[in-house]
């Protein structure tokens, strides 16, 4: 216990007594002339930024935590159950989070296994940071934005969300925490908050997915045109507003947003905002997967429909972007072949070569359900399952003379 008191005894010294060399003068000066402080808040005083264009959490457990509906615990419990199901169906089941971390002892370790299902993959991270903050003390502050009101203290995290949910973790699920239940933070005026900053600091870090650079041109092109960017969890709809405007009338601000980017030249910029054009289905996978835009630039020029199970293919199957152009450029002409009046296509079997092409998303048992909640007769919907397979077995003998 001692010695985690002597970690906290350095940080709060260091928070205090950072060096001229590190910020060019005093701490006191510095903070003085921006009007920012450095305190230790208590953890529930702290809130992250629903609008933050990187995801943390899961699309589902991120609108229920901002929505009120959970507590942090309650979100990272629902992360760590999701993870533990996963990694059960993978062949590597673990009950400690410490179970999730490389055993160099561990020969099987060495064994080829199923790659780690995102929440694996972040779980992971997050227990390390975790550990390394009850280890090493948190060095680097989250900075905030003060959001008071009143005597209500309330601060909601401008850069640094990892660290965030690292110090829950930490607090609430790793064994031997010690701590006060503080998170050091720097702390800006509500006037000073800026979307530009938290863009620097999203880009040069590592992990940022193309579906969130997406949102990340979104929210900086909204700011300078002037929309108000609300303080709770928004849909997809939100961000797809910035596919009607684009720089052209905003020509000062050009540079600042390509810098607050990480340098990327326009093309980039509107291709990372078309990825916005993507259905809300594909969307979260492809966030979810970490999918390139190079992949998803293709997908994207399809029909929403067709968004999802493209998407699925490229995580199920690890398509080359080469192969997903293929394959999007074959979509495309047969959907211009189907408009064809010569084809003469019944309109029920093009809805049925649709519901092909997302049934493997759907389950025996869902569909099984769907068709009782629809006929509310068990004979009737055995009679067209049977339908069913009588014709997909003759559109495979059709396919087979081909």
């Amino acid at each position: 216990m001692s010695g985690k008191r002597d970690n906290t005894a350095k940080l709060d010294a260091l928070l205090a007594s950072v060096t001229d060399d590190m910020l060019g003068g005093t701490v006191l000066e510095q903070f003085q002339d921006y009007g920012l402080r450095v305190e230790r808040i208590l953890l529930e005083l702290v809130r992250p930024d629903p609008v933050q264009p990187r995801r943390v959490l899961p699309e589902r457990l991120h609108f229920a935590f901002h929505n009120n509906r959970m507590t942090p615990t309650q979100a990272l419990r629902e992360l760590v159950q999701a993870a533990q199901i996963a990694a059960r169906q993978r062949g590597r089941p673990f009950d400690g989070l410490l179970d999730l971390l490389p055993n160099a002892d561990d020969e099987s370790d060495e064994e080829i296994k199923a790659a780690p299902s995102p929440e694996e993959s972040f779980l992971r991270d997050l227990v390390n940071l975790a550990l390394t903050i009850r280890d090493d003390g948190q060095v680097n502050p989250v900075t905030v934005v003060d959001a008071s009101e009143g005597v209500t203290r309330l601060y909601r995290i401008e850069t640094g969300e990892r660290r965030y949910w690292a110090s829950w973790l930490l607090r609430d699920f790793i064994p031997g925490y010690t701590g006060d239940g503080m998170i050091p933070c720097i702390i800006i005026p509500v006037h000073q908050a800026s979307p530009f900053r938290q863009a620097k600091e999203n880009t040069a870090r590592s992990g940022l997915t193309a579906i969130a650079m997406a949102r990340q041109v979104a929210l900086l092109l909204l700011t300078v045109h002037g929309y108000e960017i609300p303080y709770l969890a928004v849909t997809n709809d939100f961000y797809r507003q910035a596919l009607e405007i684009d720089l052209r009338g905003k020509k000062e601000f050009t540079g600042e947003i390509l810098s607050a980017m990480g340098g990327i030249s326009r093309m980039h910029l509107s291709r990372y905002k078309a990825l916005l054009k993507l259905s809300d289905e594909a969307i979260d996978l492809a966030d979810r997967y970490n999918i390139e835009e190079g992949k998803l630039r293709h997908i994207v020029l399809l029909a929403p429909e067709y968004h999802m199970e493209l998407v699925r293919q490229v995580v199920d199957l690890n398509l080359t972007s080469k192969q997903i152009k293929e394959i999007c450029e074959t979509e495309g002409n047969e959907g211009e072949n189907v408009s064809q009046p010569h084809e003469m296509i019944p309109k029920q079997a093009i809805q049925m070569a649709r519901v092909a092409r997302n049934s493997a998303t759907t389950s025996g048992q869902d569909f099984a359900r769907a068709l009782l909640q629809q006929d509310q007769n068990i004979h009737l919907a055995r009679a067209r399952i049977e339908t069913m397979r009588r014709i997909l077995d003759e559109a495979d003998l059709h396919l087979r003379s081909e």
